[in-house]
């Protein structure tokens, strides 16, 4: 496979999405890759939804999607090259 295929992200403005959709793909995200929280911390899905919008809404995160694979994450913008 040509690994440059493989990073063929755009970046997808989440206010693009409809709240729903937007709500179930950060749902689908969290329970696909997991998420860490500190030791002993419970947090509801909920509550991670709502994290996940917050960091999308002050930028410290974006969503993009892979043209090639057509599949979506989340990912920090810190950790973006």
């Amino acid at each position: 496979m040509d690994q440059s295929k493989l990073k063929q992200n755009v970046e997808v403005p989440y206010e693009n999405l409809e709240l729903q959709t937007l709500r179930d793909f950060i749902k689908e995200y969290i329970e696909r890759d997991g998420t860490y929280y500190g030791v002993n911390q419970e947090i509801s899905i909920d509550d991670k939804v709502n994290l996940v919008i917050e960091q999308l809404r002050t930028k410290e995160a974006v969503i993009t999607w892979n043209t090639y694979l057509e599949t979506g994450t989340i990912e920090l913008k810190r950790d973006l090259k």
